[in-house]
Parts: C-alpha cells; sequence; structure tokens
C-alpha cells in the first residue's frame, strides 16, 4: 500500500494548470457506448475512477486505447449490457452505465455500486426517473434489471435535484421517440458539459445548468472528438492549500464561475483573488480570519466536495467557525485524523464546531475517504514536522498524481510504497 511522506512548513508559489474534470469523464465515458462511431476524448486523466469505467466499457465490448492524453472508445462492437460487480464495487460511477445501456440496448444488469463510504447515496432517485418513463426495474440478488423494451418519453419530476439520476435520465431519454422533460434537475456544470458532449454526437438536450432539462429523441449518435471541462473540485482544494500554506499561486485552464461559492468565502477569510479569463490567482500573506458558518448545498451552493478541505483551512484559521453538511450524513470522517493533528473540532450531527488553533503538527494518519485524504494532504502541508497518509488510494480515484502539482508549488512530497 503507498503511502505519502509530507514536510510541512512550506508556503506554495507557481503555476499549475488544472487538469479535465473526472466528474464529467466519467458521464461523458458512460454515455461513449451509446455512439456508433467512434469518441476520441481529448486530455483525459486518468484518474483511478475513469481506469476502471474503462475497464467497464472494455467489457461490455468496446474497444479503448490511449494515445498519448487522447482516449480512443470505439463502441461498435459492443454487444453486452451486465456489469459485474468485479468493477461497480470499486466505483460509484458505474450507477452512469444504467442510462446508456437502457438507450442502446433496452436492457441492463448492474451490480450496486460501491465508492467511498461518505453516507447512505441511495439509487432511488435513479429508479423512479427511469420507471417515469416506463423502464421495469427489478432489485434482486444485489443487482439492478432494466427492461426499457417500452420505454416511453415523458415528464420526470425528481425530489432532489440529483446529480446522478438527472444524468442517468438524460442518456436514457436520448433515444426515445417524442420528448422528455426533467422537473428538478440538478445543475452542475458536469451536466451540461454532458449536454454538450451529446449533442455534439446529433443529440438533442436543451436546459442543462437550470432546473428543467429538456431531450428530444434522435435515431442516432455520431463519433466526435471532444474535451471535457476542467476540474472544479481539484481547483478549489489548490485554492484552499494555498490558502492554507500561505504564498501566491495561479491556477490555469479553470473556469471561475464554477467556483464561486468558494471564491466568495475565501475573500471573507482574507485572502487577494484575481480572476482573468481561465486564471484564478489567489495571495495568502498571514493568517486568515475563521468563515464564521459555511453549508454545503447543490450547486451552485458550496459544493461538499470541498467541505473536507474548507474544514482544513477552518482549523488554523484565526476565531471559530461552522460547518453543516446537508448532503452526506457521514462526510465528517477527517475530524478524527485531523484531531491527531492538533486540531479542535467538535461533531455534533450533521454540524462541526471548529476551535482555530495557531499550528498543526505532524501525525500518522489515514484517508478515510477521496475529498477527506484531500483535506489531510493540505494539513501536512501546513503542519510542523512530518505527517504520514495511509490509504492514498482513496486520493488517486480522483486527483491525478496529486504531489507533483503541489510540489511544483514548492511543497514537499513524497509518494511510499
Amino acid at each position: 500500500m503507498e503511502t505519502f511522506l509530507i514536510k510541512g512548513g512550506t508556503a506554495l508559489n507557481g503555476v499549475v494548470k488544472i487538469p479535465t474534470a473526472k466528474n464529467a469523464l466519467l458521464p461523458i465515458l458512460a454515455c461513449s457506448i451509446m455512439c456508433d462511431g467512434v469518441v476520441v476524448i481529448n486530455d483525459c486523466s486518468r484518474y483511478t475512477d475513469v481506469n476502471y469505467m474503462v475497464k467497464i466499457l472494455t467489457e461490455l465490448g468496446a474497444k479503448c486505447s490511449f494515445e498519448n492524453d487522447c482516449l480512443i472508445i470505439d463502441s461498435s462492437c459492443a454487444d453486452k449490457f451486465f456489469i459485474s460487480e468485479e468493477y461497480t464495487k470499486k466505483v460509484r460511477s458505474s450507477i452512469f452505465m444504467l442510462g446508456p445501456l437502457i438507450a442502446r440496448f433496452k436492457h441492463a444488469k448492474v451490480a450496486y455500486p460501491g465508492g467511498c463510504n461518505i453516507g447512505t447515496r441511495p439509487i432511488d432517485l435513479h429508479i423512479k426517473g427511469l420507471q417515469s418513463l416506463n423502464v421495469k426495474i427489478e432489485e434482486k440478488h444485489g443487482y439492478i434489471f432494466c427492461d426499457a423494451t417500452n420505454i416511453l418519453s415523458g415528464e420526470v419530476h425528481l425530489d432532489f435535484p440529483s446529480v446522478g439520476a438527472t444524468e442517468n435520465i438524460i442518456m436514457a431519454s436520448v433515444f426515445s421517440k417524442g420528448t422528455t422533460t426533467i422537473y428538478n434537475a440538478a445543475k452542475e456544470p458536469e451536466i451540461e458539459d454532458l449536454q454538450n458532449f451529446i449533442n455534439a454526437m446529433g443529440g438533442k438536450v436543451c436546459g442543462a445548468g437550470t432546473s428543467t432539462i429538456t431531450i428530444e429523441g434522435v435515431k442516432k449518435l455520431h463519433g466526435i472528438t471532444y474535451t471535457p471541462i476542467s476540474d472544479r473540485i481539484i481547483t478549489g482544494t489548490y485554492l484552499i492549500a494555498c490558502a492554507a500554506a500561505s504564498g501566491k499561486v495561479c491556477l490555469t485552464n479553470t473556469n471561475p464561475n464554477h467556483n464561486t461559492a468558494l471564491i466568495s468565502k475565501l475573500k471573507q477569510s482574507g485572502c487577494k483573488i484575481q480572476i482573468k479569463n481561465d486564471k484564478i490567482t489567489l495571495e495568502a500573506t498571514h493568517r486568515l480570519k475563521s468563515i464564521s458558518k459555511i453549508e454545503t448545498l447543490p450547486y451552485p451552493g458550496f459544493p461538499t466536495d470541498l467541505q473536507s478541505q474548507i474544514l482544513t483551512l477552518q482549523t488554523i484559521s484565526k476565531g471559530t467557525s461552522v460547518i453543516i453538511e446537508n448532503l452526506f450524513e457521514t462526510r465528517f470522517k477527517i475530524y478524527t485524523e485531523l484531531t491527531k493533528m492538533g486540531a479542535d473540532i467538535i461533531i455534533k450531527d450533521r454540524m462541526a464546531l471548529i476551535n482555530g488553533v495557531k499550528a498543526l503538527y505532524g501525525a500518522n494518519v489515514t484517508a478515510p475517504d477521496l475529498r477527506s485524504g484531500a483535506g489531510l494532504i493540505i494539513a501536512g502541508i501546513c503542519a510542523e514536522g512530518y505527517t504520514t497518509i495511509n490509504d492514498i488510494y482513496h486520493i488517486d480515484r480522483g486527483y491525478l498524481k496529486i504531489e507533483n502539482d503541489l510540489n511544483l508549488l514548492g511543497a514537499d512530497i513524497k509518494r511510499l510504497s
């Protein structure tokens, strides 16, 4: 098992380019199974989750190959609609295959998905949405069986703006006759990117980025070359890292509009932030002020995927902060590890009360999930002495060799086997 060894106490300075977004790539890769031709994904970052999705596509009969940073997918020979537990238990994004398999084969058999254990993440919204389109679904023996032989267009009203359910329903509806409308749809930028990908292949989807999305059925999708959006969570993680460690960092190939909630909070804390086109520059020269209240919400609210990182920043900020986690009930697992490093945190239900301390100190800690792992890296960079982080395979699911980027900015992080 690999670990990170971090020598703390260095400021971060320099320029880093943000890679393509994991949460945009995964549904796009799933959707590629619906295309008769060849799909080329430019700048396809090889996150662990992306590699597993490629394996799933290969298991379904698609031909996948990398040429430098481009992923080439030929799904013309795909002939299976069954995804085994071998892959689904390792990556939650396997659930994104339900919609595409239904669209292409009118059938799907998918084992229940795994991924990070950050609380209950039921797929009932996916199932209810598909059932609204006359898809017959059975759940038995740990598998989801879908029969979409008589799928219809129609209206889907989501009880909660779920990103995955919104994306699955979009993809399932692409080949349906007539028009399907999704109400209370999630608004995340990654959904808009999926819409743009589908439309570039000849689909007719509109409204992504708003709460109402419509899909007009088409007969087929053609091959394309496509470049997904950059990763707003990596952008946010690096901004928070610089805010915590002090210094001046410029992030390129990013979309500032995708991180307005975070940027607003960082400005409140005392960071100087400049925005120009696809660049964000953050400068932090002194100990920051605590942010009195942070509450995670669906986009465009503060993202739950940056909650662990901003919590870490609050542990060394001046004052007291309250963080309320509205989306996942067990997303404060970083608390135990940060306490080992000297943090003063009180957890009650879905609320964390953080009293800022002047400094953290190095310790032997374990990453309980993807975003907590990123938060612990930030803590290690700021801490006095050395920090060892175990179970870093979680971090690799959503960050592409994170140590390389942060070392480029002046951190001292070693990956040890």
